[in-house]
């Protein structure tokens, strides 16, 4: 606790929490003992702390592990699941705790590979040579052949170039950029973000990497930033990359530092993202290219493929379509057409479909072997003759394009085919936005704390897990679950109040719309008509979260030319522009109102005038179809138990603390939440959610007269 009333100390106009003061207690009480490396019997410990807003939770965090990794001369990794708190923890928090601790230490930011430019990859592309490697700007299923000159009508003022002239040109642009030091490799630092497809080409990826034997080892822009890391005694990253990093040496190992999980409510969602896969059954050729690459590759190495790749891409091609034939009529059977998901049921794939992906996993497994035994001869070439290197690594790019593709098809295959209970998640999904019925087959494990237990858990030794959001309905018992801490004997809880007082400082008015929710049109037309009445009085700034899209555009239709004014719609422009104009707006002394979904409920600081009011148009349950939590749903329900009151209530709950958490921010607001779903008040389960908002002063709105409930 030194470090942390160092912290208090140094820092001007810092004022005592007393939350703050007993977060930074458990988790120097929590991690003192921990046991880090390879020993026998360790210790381990996980600080599970939900700390409300304003408690400042990442100096209670910061400066304890700081100075207890410092102390045992180790490092500390911390996670967040948002740009914005990465943005903030390494220019301002961490700048302002090395600028107090008596230890000095270095503090980076981690990001994965793909944030990187490739070096020999991007300059194989730029220039006329360029143009011979023009197989890989394609995508694998379209080509991008100049349009014929009957046909295409430029738009008035536009020159049209031609898509791989245009790629060229830029990847010249970032080759010169490199050379003269105006860029350091990393896209995040470009001035102007390329298109998605321009940069994939050209990013540094693992399996096209031969790292210290490629000949751009020592200038690599991935590596450089590695090395800046091993240099660091504190980390920043972010919850994918340390899950993806797992078994890998992206990362420190996890059982020899120390670990905070910031915004950790996210960590289930993360690893089921992790676990999932997906393949395409409609775009089918990069199969095609495959062999060719395949053979190219070993007969510039002399190399004898063990295998026939050619007939076993033509097998699996063919495989890959009659279960796209198998998948398309079932799909036509669905009463929503083409554009539709299709689940099976308890996770059953038909038998009729199971032979052709029995094939397509053989097939795929094969080709996957013989790759990477074509890789691991490069690797070996490239280490033991230099002169080869430059050669050997170029080929193993090209080896690298094909495995990505190869690898989703082994994996969602093989998961197709499991029969693991818990049943994973399987489903079709097609999609026709692009004119074309484009198919493709997912799959997904359902329960993320078994993930979690197995796969992180059990590498850390010392870890706090906070979050402003970690308890729903009053208790930690759904987190802890979701998370696999639940039956792990070295997890703790605490849950620090925030320091607002939110009696007085805020209410919580619950509006009685007449219509049951569950009649979505009736509802969403007299939610509408109540929330516009209400925003005809909104004299500063506003927040209105809508559950979904559909919902959103409803009340965007509705406004009349007065409301339409003072509202923005969120994907209308940039998050950040449309932050800066509603700000803007309202320190002119006009009234903004912000439209917003999901992402907008939780994160996004709009204090003092800038949001006197959170509008929630509805209890934000997840959508029904969501294939992974009907297939989780269906498990719980064959087991006898109660998903609603077991899963969705509480992970709406969690969502609902987010979203009321976007009024009060500061000690000095003063705001109002309201929400026209009567469940709230009129259900049990909705009472359940109220235990665990925020101490509001709770009323409730009949026929525009409102009273305390």
């Amino acid at each position: 606790m030194a470090a942390f009333d160092q912290v208090v100390a140094a820092t001007a106009g810092f004022r005592v929490r007393a939350g703050q003061r007993d977060m930074a207690q458990r988790i120097a009480n929590s991690l003192h003992d921990v046991t880090l490396g390879d020993q026998p019997e360790p210790h381990s410990a996980v600080a599970v702390v939900q700390a409300g807003t304003g408690v400042g939770k990442s100096a209670a965090y910061l400066s304890t592990t700081v100075a207890l990794a410092l102390a045992r001369k180790t490092r500390v990794v911390v996670s967040t699941a948002t740009v914005a708190l990465q943005e903030q923890l390494m220019t301002k928090d961490l700048p302002a705790l090395a600028a107090v601790l008596e230890t000095p230490f270095v503090y980076a930011l981690a990001k994965g590979r793909g944030r990187y430019v490739c070096k020999l990859k991007l300059e194989r592309l730029a220039g006329p040579a360029g143009a011979d490697a023009a197989e890989l700007f394609e995508s694998d299923d379209e080509a991008n052949p100049p349009p014929a000159a009957s046909t295409f009508q430029p738009t008035r003022g536009a020159v049209w170039q031609d898509p791989i002239e245009r790629r060229i040109n830029l990847y010249e642009t970032l080759v010169s950029a490199l050379a003269a030091g105006q860029w350091d490799g990393d896209r995040d630092s470009l001035a102007e973000q390329p298109e998605s497809s321009d940069w994939s080409t050209v990013a540094a990826e693992r399996h096209t990497c031969t790292a210290r034997h490629c000949p751009r080892f020592s200038s690599c822009s991935y590596y450089q930033a590695r090395l800046q890391l091993a240099q660091a005694q504190v980390i920043v990253a972010n919850h994918d990359l340390v899950l993806a990093s797992l078994g890998m040496k992206a990362l420190p190992e996890l059982d020899n530092c120390l670990v905070v999980f910031d915004e950790g409510h996210h960590l289930p969602a993360v690893a089921l993202d992790q676990f999932s896969s997906a393949m395409d059954l409609s775009g089918l050729r990069w199969l095609d290219k495959l062999p060719k690459v395949l053979i190219e590759v070993a007969d510039k190495i002399g190399m004898a493929l063990a295998q026939d790749v050619t007939t076993l891409a033509q097998q699996l091609k063919t495989a890959l379509l009659e279960a796209g034939r198998l998948a398309l009529e079932l799909v036509r059977g669905t009463s929503t057409g083409y554009d539709t998901v299709f689940r099976f049921k308890d996770g059953v794939v038909p038998e009729v479909m199971l032979e052709p992906f029995k094939q397509i996993h053989d097939q795929a497994a094969a080709l996957s072997d013989a790759l990477e035994a074509l890789g691991a001869e490069l690797k070996l070439r490239a280490k033991e003759d230099p002169a080869q290197a430059a050669n050997c690594s170029v080929q193993y790019a090209r080896l690298g394009q094909m495995a990505p593709k190869l690898n989703s098809v082994v994996t969602t295959s093989a998961q197709w085919l499991s029969s693991d209970e818990p049943p994973l998640a399987k489903w079709l999904k097609s999609d026709t936005s692009s004119g074309l019925v484009f198919l493709s087959a997912h799959a997904c494990p359902i329960v993320p704390g078994d993930l979690l237990r197995r796969h992180l858990w059990n590498q850390v030794r010392g870890a706090v897990v906070t979050s402003a959001s970690l308890t729903t309905c009053g208790s930690f018992d759904f987190f802890l679950s979701e998370t696999g801490l639940a039956d792990l004997p070295q997890v703790s809880t605490l849950a620090v109040d925030s320091p607002f007082d939110y009696r007085t400082q805020g209410q919580l008015i619950v509006a009685d719309t007449a219509a049951d929710p569950k009649q979505v049109d009736l509802y969403t037309t007299q939610m509408v008509a109540a929330l516009l009445a209400d925003l005809r009085g909104v004299p500063h700034g506003a927040l209105v979260l809508f559950t979904s899209r559909v919902q959103m555009q409803a009340a965007v239709g509705a406004l009349d030319a007065v409301l339409q004014e003072l509202v923005l719609v969120q994907g209308q422009m940039a998050r950040t522009r449309l932050l800066g104009i509603h700000q803007a707006r309202v320190e002119s002394g006009f009234a903004s109102v912000i439209f917003g979904l999901q992402s907008f409920g939780e994160g996004l600081d709009l204090p003092g005038l800038l949001c006197e009011t959170v509008f929630i148009a509805k209890l934000p349950f997840s959508p029904p179809s969501d294939p992974v939590e009907e297939a989780r749903a269906e498990w719980l329900k064959r087991a006898g138990r109660d998903p609603f009151n077991e899963l969705v209530v509480p992970a709406t709950g969690i969502k609902l603390l987010q979203w009321t958490g976007r009024a009060i921010r500061c000690e000095t607001d003063q705001a109002r939440v309201i929400c026209y779903d009567k469940r709230l008040l009129s259900m049990a389960y909705g009472r359940r959610m109220l235990q665990g908002l925020p101490p509001y002063a709770v009323s409730r709105r009949v026929a525009g007269a409102v009273s305390a409930f």
